[in-house]
């Protein structure tokens, strides 16, 4: 069983089913929200048309209040408040710029098979290797790997790793610290740690605090690009969108590529 979309997750969860019965129809048994649907229909419910809700659900600190003509009013407060705050302070003193670059990625997904094919062994997500090639491009281009602290840019070797994780509570980005120490291997388990953590809603303060550059793999929803919002006082963040199967050229050869 193979689910990365936490949408995936929470739509299954929704709907009262185990995301684990759920056969995938995706590459390597993965679980799409198509199969998810049609587990739903198959169950004599109807699937939900529209995307869930990636907040946190009502409860004492964000109960909708009752407003005029069956409007709801939804209090921000606690970790969406914090996401929300700290996003836009970082959009009010950060210039930023945005590059859009497509990869070949049809040789890092056959690095995956290859290092997974050790039953026995921890699997390797993408994730991971992403997160292991940021920290080898840190350590040659060492001045995206900073933080602003008043009037300096504060330029560290050690990379404090954040990584956007989205949560029924909202938005985080758990940090690993000295991520550049790890092992591929390492670092795998610790953002897996991390992540499951993070949807428990068992993270600390200190957990979620002292990044030095963020990764956001936002291509497990679908999407191809995104501006991705820098996590202040970091300097820089990746972004990364799906990976798809389409023709790619190559001097002047052509094949199909993901």
């Amino acid at each position: 069983m193979a689910v990365v979309s936490p949408l995936v997750r929470r739509l299954a969860r929704d709907a009262g089913l185990d995301v684990t019965a759920i056969r995938g129809s995706g590459r390597d048994g993965l679980i799409t929200r198509q199969d998810v649907d049609l587990a739903i229909k198959a169950h004599g419910g109807e699937a939900q048309s529209a995307a869930p809700d990636l907040g946190p659900k009502p409860g004492p600190a964000n109960v909708p209040q009752e407003g005029p003509a069956g409007v709801a009013r939804i209090p921000i407060r606690g970790v969406r408040k914090a996401v929300a705050d700290k996003l836009s302070r970082s959009r009010r003193e950060i210039p930023e710029a945005t590059v859009w670059v497509d990869v070949d990625a049809t040789e890092l997904i056959r690095l995956r098979a290859t290092l997974n094919a050790d039953e026995s062994a921890p699997k390797i997500g993408l994730l991971a290797m992403f997160s292991r090639y940021t920290i080898l491009g840190l350590s040659r281009y060492p001045e995206l790997n900073a933080r602003i602290e008043g009037d300096e840019i504060v330029i560290g070797r050690a990379v404090h790793l954040g990584f956007a994780a989205q949560t029924d509570r909202g938005l985080m980005v758990p940090v690993v610290p000295d991520a550049h120490t790890c092992t591929l291997e390492q670092l795998s388990m610790r953002l897996a740690e991390r992540t499951q953590l993070a949807r428990d809603g068992k993270l600390g303060p200190g957990e979620l605090a002292g990044g030095t550059f963020t990764i956001n793999n936002y291509g497990v929803f679908g999407v191809d690009g995104s501006a991705a919002i820098i996590n202040h006082p970091e300097v820089a963040i990746l972004g990364i969108g799906r990976i798809i199967e389409r023709p790619w050229s190559s001097t002047a050869r052509s094949w199909p590529g993901r």
